[in-house]
């Protein structure tokens, strides 16, 4: 790395306080990551409009219900950690809600597009996911 430090970049990437340890466990990693870059953490408004593009994105709609339970578990999140803010976590929140209405639409005659395509408040079983 020493010998092509002009024709080589590296890049490292992780949680704060994690990077920080890292960084720390070799007397010379610090010297050769001389730049640090720290992003803010989402807002409980990005991490809801997060939500909806993912569900946007496999074509479905969040419901106000959906939404207002999404934004109460962000909100709750947020409160109980720091570094709750965090974009894979949404889109693995989304994800399980889109299994979670396959299963409940299951055996509903007469489905329509709209109701298919629909996440609703109990399509987000917040107890299987963790902040």
């Amino acid at each position: 790395m020493e010998d092509h430090r002009n024709e080589f970049v590296a890049i490292i990437a992780g949680y704060e306080r994690e990077m920080d340890w890292f960084l720390a466990t070799n007397p010379g990693l610090p010297s050769r990551f001389p730049i640090h870059l720290s992003f803010p953490d989402y807002t409980v408004g990005e991490l809801l409009s997060i939500a909806k593009q993912t569900a946007q994105e496999r074509q479905y709609t969040l419901s106000v219900g959906a939404e207002a339970k999404l934004r109460s578990y962000f909100e709750r999140g947020k409160s109980a950690s720091a570094a709750f803010s965090n974009a894979r976590m949404v889109r693995n929140v989304v994800e399980k809600a889109v299994r979670r209405q396959a299963v409940r639409l299951f055996d509903i005659d007469n489905l329509t597009r709209q109701t298919a395509m629909s996440l609703m408040p109990e399509d987000f079983d917040m107890k299987e996911v963790s902040p």
